[in-house]
C-alpha cells in the first residue's frame, strides 16, 4: 500500500476491513449535544496494529467523550442548600456508561496505544479540550455575565460574598466529572493534570473578572471584620452581624478553586495595615503624658490580639491547612516581633504628624509622646522623615508674617528641650532649627524680645513681649561658658570623645553645653548685635525706679563669661554709674536739707542719676520749661555736685525725669506718679492770680507749646493723660481747648452708679491715661530717632541742591551729598528715600517723574 493508499484508508477505511461503523459526526468545539447517542455499543481494541483503524477508534472514543463531558448552553441551576445536587444530576452530571468509561480510559490512560501515539498533541488533548469547553465558551458566556451583575447590585452589600457562592457552584460543576472520572484515569491519580487546570482557571478568573472591584469588596469585607473582632469601631446590631459573612470560611472556599495564596495575603496584610493604623489612631492620639507606657500597651496587644487574629485568618490560606484544621496554631516569635515593630512605626507615624502640637503643648507634660517618637527613630530614614515632616508643617503653621515673635520664641524654646530629648547628639535639632533660625534672624524685634526676656523677673513679669520661661531659664543658669571652648573639633584630652553621627550634616558641631539660652544668643551673627540691644535694654531698666537690680547684675555677669569683659565694659559702666550715683546722691541730698533748713518756703525733694554719657546709648534731649520749684531745685542741686565733683559738670536732662505731683481740687486731692513734661502741663493749669479759685483755668494746645517751650507731641500726650486722670475735660466747642475739672459728676463718685455712658466714660477716659503712662518715646533714643536727627543736617543740603540746580533723581541725590558734605555722606539709598518721602508727605518735596523737586505753594 502506498503511502497516498495509507492515508485515504485512514480518511475512509474499506468496509470489509472494519465492522465499527464511523460516527455520523465528530464532536466539535462547543457543541451541546449529537444526533448519535453517546451510549452506543463501542468496542475498543487495545491491539489494532493499523493505523487507519486505530485513528477511527480514537475518533469514536473522543465522540463518546466529549458528549459525556459537554456542558448545557444555559446558566448554572439555583441551588438554596450548597449539599443539595440534585438538581445537577442528568443534565449537568451525566450517568458514567461502561461504553464511557471505556473511551475515557483509552483516551486517558498512560498505557492506551491511542494516548501513546498522541503524547504531547494539544489537539488530542481531551483535558485541553475540556477547559476550553467549560472556560471559553461556558464561564464567558454564562458565567462571567452573572458575577457582574453580582458585583454591580447596589442592593448587594456584600456582593463578593454571593460572587464567591456562584464561583463556587460552578466550581462544583466543573470540576465533578473530572474528579469522579477523568482524573482516576490519569498517572499518579491526575495530580499534575489538577494543577494544569487550576492554574488555567484561575489565569481565567484573574483576567476575565474586574480584579480591582472584587479586591476592594474583599478589603472592606476583611477591615469590617477585623474591626469588629479587635472592638476597633463601634461593634454592629445583631442583625447586622449575622448578615456579615462568614470570613474563615469565605477565605477556605476561595482557597479551593484556586484564588487563594498570595493574592488573599497581599489583601490581608493591607487591611491589617490599615486596622494597626486605625487602632493606634484611636487608642492613644493624644496620649502624650511622661512616663509614657503606650510602647509596653501597644506590644502586649499585638501578641495577644493582633497576633492571633492574623494567624487565625491565615490558617485557610496555608498550603496543607484543610477547613477542618483548628485555627489555635502556634505564633512564631519572630513574626510577633516583626508586627511589634511594625507596630511602633504606626505609632512614630502618628506621632510624626502630631509633633508640631506635641511641642506646642511642651508646658503641659507632652514629653512622653517623645518617648514613644524615640523608640521610632533609630534608622536614618525615619530620622529623615520626621525632620522634614515638621520642617514642612513648621513653615506652613508658625514660620508666617501673622505670628508673633514671642510665640515664635516659645515654640523654638520647646523645639530644642523637645529635640535634646529626642536625639541627645542633637542631629535632627540641628536640622529643624535652620529654618527658625533664619527666620528669627530676619524679624526687626527678636534682639529686643530675647534680651528683655533674659533682664524680666520671671514672677511678676507680665508682659506680652517678655519670655517668663527665658527668664526663669536665666536664673536658674550657670553654665554659661565661653563659647570658643566647647566647640573645639580636636580635644586630644577628652576621653568620652565620640565620632560625629552618621546623618550629620558637614558642618555639624555639637556644643557640650547646649542650653536654651546659649541657642537664643547664638541665633545672632555678630555678639555686636546682642550687646548693642542688651545695652539697651539694660540702660531703660537702669533709669526706672528700681530699687535693687539684683537681675540685671545677675545677667550681666553671666553674659561676660560668655561673651568676655571687654564687649559688656560700657553695661558694666553704665550699672556702676546707677550704683554710684545713689551714693553721690545721698552726700549731696545731705548737704542741701542743711541748706532748706534754713528756708522758710518748702522746696521739693529732689533725686538725680549722673550718667557718663560716652557709655551709655543716645537719650532724649528734648528741653522745656520745667516748674520754678524744680529749676531752683536743680540748680541747688548742680552746684552741691560741682563741690562735690569739682572737674564734672551736669547737663539735665528733663525728658527723662519723674514727678509725684499732688493735686488739690475742690472735691477731691489727686496723687500721681508722672513725667516730668506731664507735671510741667498740668503745672500750668494752676491759677496763678489768687489763692481763692474764681473759675477753672482753661488752656489750649498752641498756649501750651508756646509757653513751655515743648514739642506739641509732648504737651498731647500730658493732656491725654490728664484727661484720663479725670482731671483736665477738653472745651464741648473747640477739641484743642482743656479746661480743669475742679468738681466730678455725682455718677463719677458713685461706684453703684448704673449710667452706661458715665462708665463707658470712666473707662475711656483709663484707657487713654494708661495708653499716655509710657510717654510719646522710651528713656532711649530709636535707630530711628538718630538717623532721622542726623538727616536733618544734611537737609539743608538737598534744599540748596534742588534750588540752584532743579529736580533730580534720587541716585544724583545721593551722589552729589557724597561730594558736597564734608567727610561724605554716611547714608544710603534707601535711607534717604524714606527722608525724602518723609517731606513729600509733609509737603515740602513732590516727585515728578522719579524726580525730586521743591513745592512751590
Amino acid at each position: 500500500m502506498t503511502a497516498v493508499d495509507r492515508v485515504f484508508a485512514a480518511v475512509f477505511p474499506p468496509l470489509s476491513e472494519y465492522n465499527i461503523p464511523t460516527p455520523a459526526a465528530t464532536p466539535v468545539l462547543g457543541s451541546a449535544g449529537f444526533e448519535g447517542s453517546a451510549e452506543a455499543h463501542i468496542t475498543i481494541d487495545w491491539d489494532l496494529k493499523d493505523t487507519a483503524a486505530e485513528q477511527v477508534q480514537w475518533e469514536r472514543a473522543w465522540h463518546t467523550a466529549t458528549i459525556f463531558l459537554s456542558l448545557p448552553n444555559e446558566q448554572l441551576p439555583a441551588i438554596n442548600d450548597r449539599n443539595d445536587h440534585s438538581r445537577l444530576h442528568g443534565n449537568w452530571w451525566k450517568r458514567c456508561t461502561p461504553e464511557v468509561a471505556a473511551a475515557l480510559k483509552y483516551l486517558l490512560s498512560p498505557d492506551s496505544p491511542g494516548a501513546r501515539l498522541r503524547k504531547g498533541q494539544k489537539q488530542h488533548d481531551l483535558l485541553q479540550w475540556y477547559f476550553e469547553e467549560a472556560g471559553l465558551r461556558h464561564f464567558i458566556q454564562h458565567v462571567r455575565p452573572r458575577i457582574l451583575q453580582l458585583l454591580e447590585d447596589p442592593d448587594a452589600k456584600y456582593g463578593v460574598s454571593n460572587v464567591v457562592t456562584y464561583l463556587e457552584r460552578a466550581h462544583t460543576v466543573y470540576f465533578h466529572n473530572l474528579q469522579e472520572h477523568v482524573y482516576p484515569l490519569c498517572a499518579n491519580g491526575g495530580e499534575e493534570e489538577k494543577k494544569w487546570i487550576l492554574s488555567n482557571l484561575t489565569g481565567l478568573l484573574t483576567y476575565s473578572l474586574p480584579q480591582q472591584k472584587i479586591n476592594h469588596d474583599l478589603s472592606e469585607l476583611f477591615k469590617m471584620h477585623a474591626e469588629a473582632s479587635l472592638e476597633i469601631q463601634s461593634q454592629p446590631s445583631t442583625t447586622e452581624q449575622r448578615k456579615i459573612p462568614n470570613v474563615r470560611r469565605l477565605l477556605t472556599r476561595l482557597q479551593n478553586f484556586g484564588m487563594g495564596g498570595s493574592r488573599l495575603q497581599k489583601i490581608l496584610a493591607g487591611v491589617m495595615s490599615g486596622v494597626l493604623s486605625a487602632y493606634i489612631k484611636q487608642t492613644y492620639a493624644g496620649e502624650w503624658m511622661s512616663r509614657s507606657k503606650v510602647t509596653a500597651k501597644l506590644r502586649y496587644w499585638v501578641e495577644n490580639r493582633f497576633a492571633r487574629y492574623i494567624v487565625e485568618m491565615l490558617a485557610p490560606l496555608n498550603t496543607g491547612t484543610s477547613p477542618q484544621t483548628s485555627p489555635e496554631t502556634e505564633i512564631a516569635l519572630s513574626d510577633v516581633e516583626k508586627w511589634q515593630e511594625i507596630a511602633i512605626n504606626h505609632l512614630g507615624a502618628l506621632r510624626t504628624e502630631e509633633l508640631f502640637n506635641i511641642i506646642f503643648e511642651w508646658e503641659n507634660d507632652s514629653s512622653g509622646a517623645i518617648e514613644d517618637l524615640k523608640r521610632y527613630v533609630t534608622n536614618t530614614a525615619a530620622r529623615l522623615h520626621v525632620t522634614n515632616s515638621f520642617c514642612e508643617v513648621l513653615g506652613r503653621s508658625l514660620l508666617q508674617p501673622g505670628a508673633a515673635t514671642t510665640e515664635i520664641l516659645q515654640v523654638y524654646i520647646s523645639i530644642i528641650r523637645a529635640f535634646s530629648l529626642l536625639d541627645p547628639k542633637c542631629v535632627l535639632l540641628d536640622r529643624v532649627a535652620r529654618p527658625i533660625r533664619r527666620y528669627l534672624q530676619d524679624r526687626d524685634d527678636t534682639a529686643a524680645i530675647v534680651v528683655s526676656s533674659l533682664l524680666a523677673d520671671a514672677e511678676t513679669s507680665s508682659s506680652s513681649d517678655v519670655l517668663p520661661e527665658l527668664a526663669e531659664e536665666m536664673q536658674n543658669n550657670t553654665s554659661l561658658t565661653a563659647q570658643e571652648d566647647d566647640v573645639a573639633d580636636l580635644d586630644f584630652d577628652d576621653m568620652e570623645w565620640m565620632p560625629d553621627p552618621v546623618d550629620a550634616g558637614p558642618d555639624y558641631r555639637k556644643s557640650k553645653n547646649l542650653d536654651v539660652i546659649g541657642s537664643l544668643i547664638s541665633l545672632f551673627e555678630t555678639k555686636d548685635i546682642f550687646v548693642k540691644e542688651f545695652q539697651k535694654v539694660l540702660g531703660e531698666r537702669l533709669l526706672k525706679q528700681a530699687q535693687t537690680f539684683e537681675i540685671e547684675i545677675r545677667a550681666l555677669e553671666l553674659l561676660k563669661l560668655r561673651f568676655g569683659e571687654a564687649s559688656l565694659q560700657a553695661c558694666e559702666v553704665m550699672l556702676r554709674d546707677i550704683v554710684d550715683s545713689r551714693r553721690v546722691d545721698h552726700v549731696i541730698r545731705i548737704e542741701q536739707n542743711k541748706v532748706m533748713s534754713q528756708r522758710t518756703e518748702p522746696v521739693p525733694a529732689l533725686h538725680a542719676r549722673i550718667l557718663s554719657h560716652l557709655f551709655w546709648p543716645s537719650l532724649h534731649s528734648e528741653d522745656f520749661f520745667l516748674p520754678p520749684e524744680i529749676s531752683a531745685s536743680q540748680m541747688l542741686y548742680a552746684t552741691g555736685f560741682e563741690k562735690l565733683k569739682q572737674s564734672r559738670k551736669l547737663t539735665w536732662l528733663n525728658a527723662l525725669g519723674q514727678v509725684t505731683v499732688q493735686l488739690d481740687l475742690e472735691d477731691r486731692s489727686v496723687t500721681e506718679v508722672v513725667q516730668t513734661w506731664q507735671a510741667s502741663v498740668i503745672y500750668a493749669f494752676q491759677n496763678e492770680e489768687s489763692p481763692v479759685r474764681r473759675g477753672p483755668v482753661t488752656k489750649t494746645v498752641q498756649e501750651l507749646t508756646s509757653s513751655l517751650s515743648m514739642s506739641e507731641s509732648f504737651v498731647r500726650n500730658a493732656l491725654i493723660f490728664w484727661v484720663g486722670r479725670l482731671v483736665l475735660q477738653p472745651s464741648p466747642s473747640d477739641a484743642d481747648s482743656y479746661h480743669v475739672l475742679e468738681t466730678l459728676p455725682s455718677s463719677a463718685l458713685d461706684p453703684s452708679s448704673s449710667s452706661k455712658s458715665m462708665k463707658s466714660t470712666l473707662l475711656a477716659a483709663a484707657a487713654a491715661a494708661d495708653a499716655a503712662t509710657s510717654g510719646p518715646a522710651h528713656a532711649l533714643r530709636s535707630e530711628e530717632d538718630i538717623t532721622q536727627e542726623k538727616m536733618e543736617v544734611f537737609w539743608q543740603f538737598v534744599v540748596g541742591m534742588l534750588t540752584n540746580q532743579g529736580a533730580m533723581p534720587l541716585a544724583r541725590i545721593v551722589m552729589m551729598l557724597k561730594v558736597v558734605v564734608p567727610g561724605g555722606f554716611p547714608f544710603g539709598n534707601e535711607e534717604l528715600k524714606g527722608f525724602l518721602e518723609g517731606r513729600v508727605r509733609e509737603g515740602k518735596l513732590e516727585v515728578v517723574g522719579g524726580q525730586y523737586k521743591i513745592k512751590v505753594s
